[in-house]
């Protein structure tokens, strides 16, 4: 019998930015940033961002910012698992341990936008609220057709994005 993997979740350090550009092109799903957007975001928001080690291999990412105008809300970006790692729960791991993690100010809500035909980020958010000792969580539209660039500008179509929020959780 296989011995269990290693899982290591931890803020992504500078020279990981290559590899969440990696994983977030291989994922074939998220909108995919320049590979300078993964390196900056490792350098100037890892407080706030998380990637998973599989046996030393990277093997996911979240990566998300404090609101401005809301410090105690976490809006989460980007999440993807390297499809090699997949069913290891590592999503649901890498978004638990940010919020747990989170200071100076503790996580009261999480947001984020997720396209209709998601169903795997609608999976991992709604399982997140559940598991947030059963916090509220509200989907609204926020970022329809009109908001979005035309697709004969940019080049490709980008479907309206659904806004969840997930609390507000109470503080313990």
């Amino acid at each position: 019998m296989g011995s269990e993997p290693a899982i290591r979740v931890r803020a992504p350090r500078l020279d990981d930015g290559a590899e969440l550009w990696r994983i977030a092109r291989d994922s074939r799903t998220l909108d995919l940033n320049t590979p300078y957007a993964y390196v900056l975001w490792a350098r100037d928001f890892s407080a706030t961002s998380r990637i998973a080690l599989v046996d030393d291999a990277p093997a996911g990412f979240i990566i998300g910012y404090r609101r401005p105008a809301r410090q105690d809300c976490l809006f989460i970006w980007q999440v993807a698992v390297d499809e090699r790692f997949r069913g290891l729960g590592l999503a649901g791991r890498l978004l638990q341990d940010l919020v747990d993690d989170a200071s100076p100010v503790p996580v009261r809500a999480v947001e984020t936008t997720i396209t209709d035909d998601n169903g795997a980020s609608q999976q991992l958010f709604r399982g997140f609220a559940r598991r947030w000792d059963d916090a509220p969580l509200t989907v609204e539209p926020l970022f329809e057709s009109a908001h979005l660039i035309p697709a004969g500008e940019t080049g490709e179509h980008h479907d309206p994005e659904r806004l969840y929020t997930i609390g507000p959780h109470p503080v313990h």
